[in-house]
């Protein structure tokens, strides 16, 4: 098992989580190969949200409360929206049963997704959920993950991400498709293909870069998610060489740093109200952390799992190898600095 890496305590934990994102991955790619795209919601901060989304999310908390009924749950969705649109809700039913069989019923699609309502915070054990990130990287057949994380007393213990499109080999961007990531905390940062679970999984490591100026770095597609202008003169600050980053959707980003593919990933905030969800960066934090490298917000301060669902405390990401961390916090702060010191980043 792929869980045999890791001490005896966690081993069920990481083997359930491992098995619940491959089935949701897999659920993802079987609609996307069939997308209606007229089968959409919007939500409050106008992302697509499809049948994808919800139906992920209902598998996942069903496999998760079936073997740890006392953990609660932070999850992206709630049922709301799904309940008042029958046509959507009976998709999701379908495509939920092709994995938790014929008698799940839709009242309990609506209970699995409603289980992720937890509020989180600095007690006890949760799990936190996205069941895709990066949703308009889906839509557009691009980089999306199915990410699941355990948080303990703020901390994040273990991690999963499944990466349907991820190239499996940087390097061969024409090779198989689909990467599975995990690890935990102090035992190191793993990948396998996502679609061959007997593979033998790998351990990763980020680059052994030491100078800046040759570092390649990450951001997100949409400059709505993270000031590129900003990136870019960070980039400059540095005297990077190759300052075309490379742009991708949804956390796959920090596997990209995490196996070595890339060197820096950078989410300067754009909106000085918004806070980070810590969905959003939890297995992603711990996989570069595991794998050698190091995260955290653009003020240098350590992202804080323990405030409830969002990161309240921190303002933006920043993850790097490690080598070069100093000089890339460096270069965010002159470039950030007047916005750091006024409060108005």
């Amino acid at each position: 098992m792929a869980s045999s890496h890791y001490p005896q305590q966690y081993r069920f934990e990481l083997e359930v989580a491992v098995d619940a994102v491959t089935k949701a991955s897999k659920l993802c790619q079987a609609v996307f190969n069939k997308l209606a795209k007229g089968q959409t919601l919007t939500k409050d901060d106008k992302s697509p949200v499809t049948v994808a989304d919800f139906g992920a999310q209902a598998v996942i908390n069903s496999l998760l409360h079936k073997s740890f009924p006392s953990i609660p749950i932070v999850g992206e969705e709630d049922s709301k929206d799904l309940q008042e649109n029958a046509k959507l809700s009976s998709n999701v039913a379908e495509l939920v049963q092709t994995v938790m069989g014929n008698d799940f019923t839709q009242a309990q699609v609506y209970e699995a997704i409603d289980r992720g309502n937890y509020a989180g915070g600095a007690e006890g054990r949760f799990w936190t959920l996205d069941p895709i990130d990066g949703t308009k990287g889906f839509l557009r057949g691009e980089q999306f993950a199915v990410c699941l994380s355990l948080v303990e007393k703020g901390k994040v213990l273990l991690g999963v991400m499944g990466c349907p499109n991820l190239p499996v080999m940087w390097s061969n961007q024409d090779g198989e498709r689909g990467s599975l990531f995990y690890a935990v905390k102090g035992h190191g940062a793993y990948q396998r293909p996502l679609y061959t679970p007997d593979a033998t999984p790998e351990p990763i490591s980020v680059s052994n870069l030491t100078e800046a100026k040759d570092a390649s770095f990450c951001e997100s597609v949409e400059s709505g998610h993270s000031s590129q202008d900003e990136s870019a003169q960070i980039a400059s600050v540095l005297g990077m060489r190759n300052q075309k980053p490379v742009r991708m959707d949804s956390q796959c980003k920090y596997g990209v740093i995490a196996r070595g593919d890339a060197d820096i990933y950078l989410r300067i905030p754009t909106n000085p109200k918004y806070q980070e969800k810590i969905w959003d960066h939890a297995v992603g934090s711990l996989l570069v952390t595991e794998a050698g490298g190091q995260v955290c917000d653009v003020t240098g301060a350590p992202l804080d799992f323990s405030v409830g669902r969002t990161l309240a405390s921190n303002k933006g990401v920043v993850a790097t190898n490690g080598k070069v961390h100093i000089m890339v916090m460096g270069a965010v702060k002159k470039v950030l600095w007047d916005k750091i010191s006024n409060g108005s980043l």
